[in-house]
């Protein structure tokens, strides 16, 4: 699911593409994508992009007469700009808006169509959208604490919690505990004033170095390439592959349809967090620590 740094990289350059242009026409491959009855989506035509706003992880589209379009991208829902009256894609594509200078398509992989856009009148109305998480490239140290402790949770299920903090997900969650040097499954009962002063400056440094890094690589171009998954991450879809921190195998936990990466050196004091998924394929207990894990290697090899 694209997150904070994507969606501002979104953002960003649809601001000099349709930002002042007007909506010229709306081309809906998969009507089943406005989840909205009233306003129709046909209200927004003849419209002009007045401006451009993030609600979480979703992107709101903001029209003269006080009208928006939410958009929310979910697990595989993508942005693309083509040239003006561009085909809307036959297998992925779900809608086309048409500007003077260019077409902005809406697409989504899978099966599971679970992108979602919303026509909304009024401000008020765009509120319901807004679930009121803290922005965490502003807050300070004390809002921070405040919302981490509001409830007891794992780390990785506060950071990744729409409820409490805005724009993180999956992939930048496993990012900001790594550089946290703070396991995912801490509750957060459990933390020191130091350890939430450190992942307070993680969460910061780590997202304001991906947003900068993911600008300069699009440079001027529109975003083609918006990945959970990128080869400069430190842990994030590296299992097995060395930490660039003590060059230990990263790990995984398995767990519905997610998983979640660490580094055990870095962060759990060389203990193994076990994985169900895993523990169950292998027909035995999970190893505990890295010399166990590294026996289960050789095993495995040998066998081979």
């Amino acid at each position: 699911m694209p997150e904070l740094p994507d969606i501002l990289l979104y953002l960003e350059s649809l601001k000099t593409r349709i930002l002042g242009q007007t909506l010229e026409r709306v081309r809906l491959a998969s009507p089943f994508v406005v989840r909205s009855v009233e306003p129709p989506i046909s209200a927004l035509t003849g419209r002009q992009v007045v401006g451009l706003r993030r609600l979480g992880k979703q992107i709101v589209l903001e029209f003269d007469g006080d009208l928006y379009l939410v958009i929310h991208l979910m697990i595989a829902g993508r942005l693309q700009w083509k040239p003006a009256g561009a085909k809307v894609p036959g297998k992925l594509g779900l809608a086309a808006f048409d500007f003077p200078n260019g077409a902005l398509l809406l697409t989504e992989a899978g099966t599971k169509k679970r992108a979602a856009m919303h026509v909304v009148q009024g401000k008020d109305n765009l509120s319901n959208f807004d679930r009121g998480a803290l922005e965490v490239l502003t807050a300070s140290a004390e809002e921070f604490r405040d919302v981490l402790t509001r409830e007891n949770h794992t780390l990785k299920r506060s950071l990744t919690d729409p409820r409490l903090f805005s724009g993180i997900g999956n992939a930048y969650s496993d990012e900001i505990l790594h550089r946290a040097r703070l396991s995912p499954m801490k509750l957060t009962s459990k933390l020191t004033p130091e350890e939430i002063v450190r992942l307070h400056q993680a969460v910061q440094s780590t997202l304001s170095e991906w947003i900068e890094r993911l600008q300069k690589q699009a440079g001027s171009e529109f975003p083609s390439k918006v990945t959970a998954f990128r080869p400069e991450m430190a842990v994030h879809g590296r299992y097995e592959q060395s930490c660039p921190v003590c060059r230990s195998p990263v790990q995984r936990i398995v767990y519905a349809q997610n998983e979640c990466n660490y580094c055990p050196t870095c962060q759990t004091d060389g203990r193994l967090l076990a994985d169900r998924a895993l523990s169950r394929l292998l027909k035995q207990d999970w190893p505990r620590s890295l010399e166990e894990w590294d026996e289960h290697i050789e095993a495995r090899r040998q066998k081979i």
